[in-house]
């Protein structure tokens, strides 16, 4: 699955949601392996756009790093990689549709990568990285969506024949803290984004939208 050998138990604690953790009596979950893959992940991708990019601003070298670690990507990586049958959900995650959903998909992704760094070094867990982030660089449209989403994902509804996006939001949280969470339809995909603002949720959501999109209009078909 992984393309790469790492110790077992090390994979298992990467694979273990807080959910499946809850229900099995409080185990360990990957969520100290996500923090550390998220660092290992956006320093390995920082320094290869900024070797192979020498022309570009640090603002752009910036939305590019965005693009390639946000959650809409790494949630792509994952499905690349059938990670969802793999994860380990506790049953309410796995009857809401947990095994596909953005955020757990990502988050596995990070804790993964942290595990590879752990058992076998930063430089093995660069390479890692970089394999996983290969196929995404290698698209072009990735980085214009990641800076405009919701017009990407606009014209992407368009390429498929599918009505214009529609979005719901809801929100929770206090007034000082609200969390805002969007929800996208564009034909038959439905995706999910959060942020502090109804902007930001929707853009979130915009940009998981395009991806999965994307993905199944690979950029050979879209002609």
């Amino acid at each position: 699955m992984l393309g790469i050998d790492i110790d077992a138990e090390l994979l298992e604690l990467a694979l273990t949601h807080r959910s499946y953790a809850y229900e099995n009596g409080g185990i360990p979950t990957n969520e100290r392996l996500e923090f550390l893959g998220d660092s290992v992940l956006g320093q390995a991708v920082t320094v290869k756009l900024y070797l192979d990019n020498p022309a570009l601003s640090e603002g752009d070298l910036a939305k590019r790093r965005a693009s390639l670690v946000s959650s809409a990507a790494l949630a792509e990586i994952a499905r690349l990689m059938g990670l969802g049958a793999h994860i380990r959900l506790g049953r309410g995650e796995v009857q809401t549709g947990g095994r596909d959903k953005a955020s757990i998909l990502a988050d596995t992704v990070e804790a993964i990568i942290g595990a590879v760094f752990l058992d076998r070094g930063q430089d093995v867990a660069t390479a890692f990285v970089l394999k996983l982030v290969e196929p995404l660089m290698a698209d072009p449209a990735r980085f214009g969506a990641a800076m405009d989403p919701k017009t990407s994902v606009q014209e992407a509804a368009a390429r498929i024949g599918a009505p214009a996006p529609v979005y719901v939001i809801t929100e929770s949280g206090p007034d000082h803290a609200k969390i805002f969470v969007a929800t996208i339809t564009v034909g038959t995909v439905e995706a999910v984004g959060e942020g502090t603002s109804k902007k930001n949720a929707e853009m979130a959501a915009a940009l998981e939208a395009w991806a999965i999109i994307n993905q199944k209009t690979p950029a050979a078909q879209q002609g």
